[in-house]
């Protein structure tokens, strides 16, 4: 019989053994040379002892102990999703849905009956989460054709965080004519005879219509919030890294951590505010706290800002395909960069920095390498890029030399590749997210949806890493696929790692958080395109059943 339970795991003076037994077909360490396991046993929120025998652990089963013995369930670590606005998806939930709609026509019709059922004058949003490429005209649409579905209403379709469409109304109560210049790297679309045309690139044009739109009733964002909590743990999410939260999101957060309804363990960012160098040092000073407050379920991660904005507005070394006289440029100037990470590093925080184009990934680490140089004995994984699209080798041994955390999402690349092969070129799109290149040259990645805009579903994810597929333009740089148990492991393992959590979880292993997802499928071994429709049959956090799809925690045991 074989197990790897010590005395140093378990003894007398832990009489208590374990609160839970489970025995499956096979339990995925993620740790230990891939070991698998067929028992786990829990006490309180931890794994306390894990054996490759079913039946390893019945020495730590009591009359009190819950066992579930079943051969047809397989267990991975929960997936801990390092770049996925939880707070914005929370507030989509009740918004309306674009990505129900398949042409204009429809997405109109979805708008006109919000609007229907809303008071004149209050503001019509709609969801982030879609893409102009599942609508049959492939593009967005424009403030005359949001016209059409109300007139009374300003009406607000941001699409992910980088682009948004704004109506008449809207643009009108923004001040937005055809006299408004763009504000600084935004950019406000005309159509040829110099009218708005209500589409707004980047937040600071974005901003010109969202910061008009007031937030919802406090009690509502919670229990959003709690909503959310639900659906992540429905498809095996037991973390997140909420990038952009506000103060005001952060004590959402915290209401629903007091009520013991936060039941995805949360990490948010703080957006370093825009504004000079002298008020953008102010205001992380007046944050008042640093990285790493909080416990384990409600943590605050660090800091975060961008360096480009999405695929129309990335600062790319070379110009647009579709665009010959535009590549794009960095928001920030590298020495102001180096200036406030340099007065953030000190005061203990983590920063991450959106940079998907390659003259934005170069722009960081030119500012990176400096403020590593002057801080020196600064912990790896203090400084990381979010997304890093096009990051050659040369920037790739940038990263690993200097410590450079980077996460990946490939949800993106699997619902904007028909943009980003438009925009970018053939060429480029198939260098976007070389994952494969990142693991194999030994660099601190962990992988991610984005989501909103892209699915957070943590299968397609994984799917889209092992395939390198996309929704509409195929397969896009196949040399950088990795196989499923590092793709997975990226998810889970190598997400802990980020948080520099690795000792308290991310894997199934003894003195570890018991955060677990079981499938009736095995999710290493299936045919990959199994992937997209599986389902969890329960997800743990902490040792709680928060998804119990079969009711397995709630019988008798």
């Amino acid at each position: 019989m074989s197990q790897t339970v010590s005395p140093r795991e378990i003894s007398p003076a832990t009489a208590r053994l374990a609160d839970c037994v489970i025995r499956a077909g096979a339990i995925y360490s993620m740790a230990e040379g891939r070991k698998v396991y067929r028992a786990v046993a829990l006490r309180d929120e931890w794994i306390v002892a894990v054996s490759e025998d079913p039946h390893g652990l019945d020495g730590l089963v009591t009359a009190d102990t819950r066992v579930v013995d079943d051969a047809g369930l397989t267990i991975i670590p929960a997936f801990d999703d390092t770049h996925n606005h939880f707070i914005l998806a929370a507030a989509d939930l009740s918004l309306v849905q674009p990505d129900q709609a398949h042409s204009i026509a429809e997405l109109v019709e979805l708008i006109r009956q919000r609007a229907a059922n809303t008071p004149a004058g209050e503001w019509i949003r709609t969801s982030t989460s879609w893409d102009e490429s599942n609508l049959a005209e492939k593009r967005l649409p424009t403030a005359a054709e949001l016209d059409q579905a109300t007139q009374e209403h300003p009406v607000w379709v941001p699409r992910g965080g980088h682009v948004g469409i704004a109506n008449s109304l809207a643009l009108h109560l923004a001040g937005i004519t055809r006299d408004t210049p763009d504000p600084q790297h935004g950019t406000i679309k005309h159509l040829p005879d110099g009218t708005p045309s209500g589409e707004l690139y980047s937040g600071p044009a974005m901003s010109l219509v969202s910061s008009l739109i007031p937030p919802p009733p406090f009690e509502q964002q919670v229990q959003g919030l709690q909503q959310a909590c639900q659906v992540y743990n429905a498809v095996g999410i037991g973390t997140v890294r909420d990038p952009i939260v506000t103060r005001d999101q952060l004590l959402v957060y915290q209401a629903l951590w007091e009520r013991g309804g936060l039941t995805v363990r949360s990490r948010p960012m703080f957006q370093i505010a825009q504004g000079t160098v002298a008020e953008q040092i102010a205001d992380i000073a007046s944050l008042g706290v640093r990285s790493g407050f909080g416990d384990d379920l409600l943590k605050i991660w660090g800091l975060k800002t961008l360096m480009d904005g999405g695929p129309a507005a990335a600062a790319l070394d070379q110009p647009y395909a579709d665009n010959p006289h535009y590549s794009g440029n960095p928001f920030w100037k590298t020495d102001n960069l180096v200036e406030v990470a340099n007065f953030a590093v000190r005061r203990g925080w983590r920063i991450g920095i959106h940079a998907i184009g390659d003259r934005a990934i170069r722009t960081v680490f030119d500012a990176y390498e400096q403020v590593t140089n002057d801080n020196p004995g600064l912990k790896p994984g203090t400084l990381v890029i979010e997304h890093a699209f096009l990051a050659d080798a040369a920037q790739r041994a940038r990263a690993i030399r200097l410590g450079v955390g980077i996460t990946v999402q490939h949800p993106l690349l699997y619902a904007q590749g028909a943009a980003l092969v438009a925009k970018w070129g053939r060429e480029r799109a198939s260098q976007i997210l070389p994952i494969g290149a990142w693991v194999k040259e030994g660099a601190q990645v962990s992988a991610g949806s984005d989501s909103p805009p892209s699915a957070y579903d943590p299968l397609l994810s994984v799917w889209g890493m092992v395939t390198r597929g996309t929704n509409q333009v195929g397969i896009q740089g196949a040399e950088y696929a990795i196989d499923r148990y590092t793709a997975i492991e990226l998810y889970t393992a190598a997400s802990a790692q980020l948080h520099w959590e690795s000792q308290r979880r991310g894997t199934i292993h003894p003195r570890r958080l018991a955060d677990l997802v079981a499938y009736r499928t095995d999710s290493i071994t299936c045919p990959v395109d199994q992937l997209l429709g599986l389902r969890p049959v329960f997800t743990m956090v902490g040792g709680r059943a928060v998804y119990d799809l079969e009711s397995m925690f709630s019988k008798q045991s």
